[in-house]
């Protein structure tokens, strides 16, 4: 199997699986940003969101019991949910994959993962762009 997502669906990987549904499973990141990091995929091989919608309706559940977890256990002040399609924007395993990281008082937000680096846009040519 080359998938190593679809190797832990199959229980052919170990994984810390925290949450698991009929559609997905939910386990902690083996490189967490933050404690408590989780990932949660679904069990049908999908690339990327961008390949079939009705995938991210399935997951759903599954981030919203695996978020309330967090919370409740490890008492983060917020989650942040990241999914990324394509390795330009960052993926590295090519099956669907939503990011739940948790952010605490300590270590707040998405925005001291990144550099502080925002492209200056201009909003109206990419709305015509889109629009067009």
């Amino acid at each position: 199997m080359d998938c190593v997502f679809c190797a832990i669906v199959a229980g052919d990987l170990p994984s810390r699986q925290i949450y698991a549904d009929d559609a997905a499973i939910a386990f902690l990141d083996i490189a967490p940003f933050q404690p408590g990091h989780t990932l949660v995929i679904p069990r049908k091989h999908v690339a990327d969101f961008r390949e079939e919608a009705e995938v991210m309706a399935e997951l759903a559940p599954a981030i919203h019991e695996a978020s309330k977890l967090l919370t409740s256990k490890l008492h983060c002040d917020g989650i942040n949910l990241l999914s990324n399609a394509g390795a330009t924007a960052g993926q590295e395993v090519f099956h669907l994959h939503v990011h739940l990281i948790p952010r605490y008082a300590s270590a707040p937000g998405l925005r001291n993962m990144v550099p502080d680096q925002r492209p200056v846009a201009d909003l109206d040519g990419t709305f015509s762009q889109l629009t067009s």
